[in-house]
């Protein structure tokens, strides 16, 4: 089987790969509190097994690596709960900045860096980084979130949601597919909460912060007593398809990857 993981590869191989025009994914996701019945490396942990798969299915044909996870990022409004990590703005764009300077210092400077993302307190912030990233370091960035990008095919399989919102039924199902033994099903009856509109959320009009406890008393945003693993890994292979599907494509990178410097 091809190695895609960056941490398990030599220097050596890693300069071919660069050589060879591979993608490299960039996982970022958070450190927060995520109900009573799921672990706080939530986002950490499903955005690096959705980056993992989508490697593999692009590897035969596409060069790729997935870089190490930034497990960190910005999540003050789920810091009333405790157990929860948070940068500020400026910490977290120098941080993706030097990670993203890092891999092209490494070599990787012909064609694209995603940066994929999987928690929502992140997705305003990124899609403002993208335009700065791509200037500053004179290099084609791109950011995606795997929930956005595969909330079609989400829909049809969750009974209550139409995609992503916290600790709920689809994020309760993809770890119950990949980290059983880190869901605590003894919990899980406690484990709901009223539903939160994402894509409302990233409407461009008047917002005041607030934090998830004025939201939801048992930190969860919808109802996660719905989850299934059958569930999860049927979520799990819709965005992993989805964002494939959009990698494969290859037209988007094609006008960067001539006017990069070499």
């Amino acid at each position: 089987m091809t190695e895609i993981a960056w941490n398990r590869m030599s220097a050596e191989r890693l300069r071919a790969l660069a050589t060879a025009d591979a993608i490299v994914l960039l996982p970022v996701g958070s450190t927060e509190q995520h109900g009573p019945h799921l672990p706080t490396g939530v986002d950490d942990f499903l955005c690096s097994e959705v980056c993992r798969r989508v490697a593999a299915q692009l590897a035969p044909d596409c060069p790729v690596v997935v870089a190490p996870t930034l497990w960190c990022g910005l999540a003050d409004h789920h810091v009333a709960f405790g157990g929860t990590f948070s940068l500020s703005l400026a910490t977290y764009y120098a941080v993706l900045k030097d990670l993203c300077r890092s891999i092209l210092n490494a070599g990787f400077r012909r064609i694209v860096i995603v940066i994929v993302n999987g928690h929502g307190g992140n997705i305003q912030a990124l899609a403002t980084f993208t335009g700065e990233l791509t200037r500053e370091l004179n290099a084609p960035i791109a950011t995606v979130t795997y929930f956005m990008e595969g909330r079609e095919g989400m829909r049809g399989l969750l009974e209550d949601q139409d995609g992503v919102m916290h600790a709920c039924e689809a994020e309760t199902s993809m770890m119950m597919a990949v980290h059983p033994a880190l869901v605590d099903a003894g919990r899980l009856g406690e484990a709901h909460g009223p539903k939160f509109d994402i894509m409302g959320s990233l409407v461009p009009e008047l917002k005041m912060f607030r934090s998830f406890a004025e939201l939801t008393p048992s930190g969860v945003a919808g109802d996660a007593r719905k989850a299934s693993a059958e569930k999860g890994r049927q979520l799990l292979d819709a965005c992993t398809a989805a964002l494939a599907a959009r990698l494969r494509a290859g037209e988007p990178w094609a006008p960067a990857r001539q006017g990069i410097r070499q």
